[in-house]
């Protein structure tokens, strides 16, 4: 009996409108309305968010999967990985999670390895086929209503520039 094919890496992503906005100590916020003059802006126009699953005992690191394989030849790409991994990986603590790193180099996890409970990182990419996230966002500045359901509660949310800017360390 021929085995399946393996399929595609296909990382879940969101798009959205705005700019990607840094600070001096490089801290990135999404913003929904235009940015002024002064800010650095790093990524402007339709962004592509993806998510980084954080490494357990180093959740500086995170990997963005594209594909997960399961036990038995059994494997899921995009919305079916995404949802396995949040809510059943627990029970496949070998399921082995192919994808790229926050910095995008190519990586492969253990799911076991893999600290399901921490939120992810927000990465946002320059163009959905981009493997290296142009920045790491961790706030929203602005209404959040624009943005997609997925990234809200991931993002700290600030009513404006000068706010954000405040709670910087």
């Amino acid at each position: 009996m021929p085995r399946p094919a393996i399929p595609e890496r296909a990382p879940i992503g969101d798009s959205v409108s705005g700019w990607v906005v840094a600070a001096d100590n490089n801290a990135c916020a999404l913003l929904i309305e235009p940015p002024p003059a002064h800010v650095r802006v790093v990524l402007s126009g339709l962004i592509t968010l993806r998510y980084g699953l954080r490494f357990h005992g180093k959740p500086q690191l995170s990997i963005v999967p594209g594909l997960v394989a399961i036990d038995y030849g059994r494997m899921l790409t995009g919305e079916a990985a995404w949802e396995f991994l949040l809510r059943q990986s627990n029970l496949y603590p070998r399921a082995e999670v192919f994808g790229y790193r926050h910095d995008g180099r190519d990586e492969m996890m253990l799911v076991r390895a893999l600290d399901l409970a921490l939120a992810p990182h927000v990465l946002a990419y320059t163009t959905p086929a981009d493997t290296t996230p142009a920045a790491r966002v961790d706030a929203l500045i602005g209404d959040g209503a624009a943005l997609p359901e997925r990234a809200r509660p991931l993002l700290t949310p600030f009513a404006s520039l000068d706010e954000w800017l405040a709670a910087l360390p």
